[in-house]
């Protein structure tokens, strides 16, 4: 078929009254499909079963260094969880913290701190007349609802195919002492899936930031999450570039076994350099006396070691990966060569990113919720959920099963194909 865009007006009606026909039939079936967070499925979490196992009540719950776990202290973590979680963010375990399951919480914690106490003994973000954050966009919503909640400015920056657009960052940082941070997914982004080339992380270690208290909050979530073994993208060591750079303190770096275990009881972590290690231990000092020590246990004892993750996460590419396939050859045989769309391809992470025409988005989710699937909000991807074009909407193809899954991405290109018409015929009657 053509090009939407080279289709007569008449043409375009033909076309449009064989899909409401379509779209029609598909309401009728009644399907509730939802696509709408990236979270593990059932069989996702059946891989980690056996972590319900290595422990119970007859157990050594002894560390090798003496610790028991079912007692208070190690504020920062059992020594074998940091090794762990340090082999795989790519980290000496000496500059690692281990927190509870969520890193969502230890980013909200981290902002908190630096809003109520300052970074290193800096004036508090609160006692600021303003406070100004990036967000390479389009983005992980969270982050964003993070900086919302605290009422910083939040400032957009384009993505680009190697991660956000450095030039406009290096501007920004350098010439605005109000900006303190800025939100980062670099590899397998959502909701792209791309990942920061080798000079986009560099650009990063040097930057020169107005603002002594700027610190890049490096959301590294998806460090293991590929979907090929023989693909797969790479990233530059953050903390090991900045530190070269003679920017070691800059990076505060996350990461989680959030969807490599149980989202719900999971282990997460903080990475960074000395100097800011002492000022978060300080803090959490006042906070707790010591996260879930049996949970990190657990996770040591289920995998071992890093090479008993790196075998588990196969295990996980090997149910997801068709479910990409599926979406990615689905969107090129409806959509390919019409002209009305363009998505990702990733090598790993959780989401497939998709731009419609512009003004289309709103529609199309609408449209797919009329007829069962419920998907991320249009404008999610954006601070404040304003998306300026009203084009970026994310796929996130892991939780449905395949025959679901399958279904909803017909539904998908159908409302796409929709949409796009009476976009199209509306720009010709004008």
């Amino acid at each position: 078929m053509k090009p939407y865009i080279e289709m007569t007006a008449g043409e375009l009606e033909q076309e449009l009254a064989s899909l409401k026909a379509e779209y029609k039939r598909m309401q009728g079936l009644g399907m509730p499909l939802n696509m709408s967070r990236g979270v593990p499925c059932q069989e996702q979490l059946d891989l980690s079963m056996g972590m319900m196992d290595v422990l119970d009540s007859s157990s050594d719950l002894t560390c090798e260094d003496g610790t028991d776990c079912r007692n208070y202290g190690q504020l920062t973590g059992i020594e074998e969880a940091r090794e762990l979680l340090g082999d795989m963010m790519e980290n000496n375990p000496k500059d690692i913290i281990i927190y509870g399951n969520s890193s969502l919480n230890v980013m909200f914690d981290t902002v908190s701190r630096c809003w109520t106490h300052g970074v290193m003994g800096g004036t508090p973000w609160c006692r600021l007349p303003v406070v100004k954050f990036l967000c390479p966009v389009p983005g992980y919503d969270r982050h964003f609802a993070i900086t919302e909640y605290f009422g910083i400015e939040m400032i957009t920056v384009p993505m680009t195919p190697t991660g956000p657009d450095m030039d406009l960052v290096e501007k920004l940082v350098r010439e605005d002492e109000a900006i303190k941070g800025i939100w980062c997914v670099p590899k397998y982004s959502n909701p792209q899936g791309i990942s920061y080339s080798d000079e986009t992380v560099r650009r990063f270690a040097r930057l020169e930031p107005a603002a002594s208290d700027f610190r890049i909050f490096w959301d590294n979530a998806y460090g293991m999450h590929h979907l090929y073994d023989d693909r797969q993208d790479y990233l530059i060591e953050i903390l090991a570039e900045c530190k070269r750079a003679g920017n070691p303190d800059l990076v505060y770096k996350f990461s989680s076994t959030s969807k490599i275990t149980f989202p719900g009881s999971g282990i997460a972590a903080l990475a960074t350099s000395p100097n800011n290690m002492e000022d978060i231990v300080g803090y959490l000092r006042r906070q707790t006396i010591g996260h879930d020590k049996v949970n990190q246990l657990r996770h040591v004892r289920f995998f071992g070691n890093i090479h008993g993750m790196v075998e588990h996460m196969r295990k996980h590419a090997d149910i997801i990966r068709p479910k990409f396939e599926l979406v990615e050859e689905a969107l090129e045989r409806d959509l390919g060569g019409l002209g009305i769309g363009t998505w990702t391809n990733p090598l790993g992470g959780y989401f497939i990113m998709f731009d419609s025409l512009p003004g289309c988005a709103k529609d199309i989710v609408a449209r797919c919720k009329k007829a069962g699937v419920v998907m991320t909000p249009a404008g999610a991807t954006w601070p404040h959920g304003k998306d300026p074009n009203d084009s970026n909407i994310r796929i996130a193809p892991t939780y449905p099963s395949l025959a679901d899954l399958k279904n909803a991405i017909d539904i998908f290109t159908l409302c796409v194909r929709i949409s796009s018409i009476k976009k199209l015929l509306a720009e010709k009657q004008a």
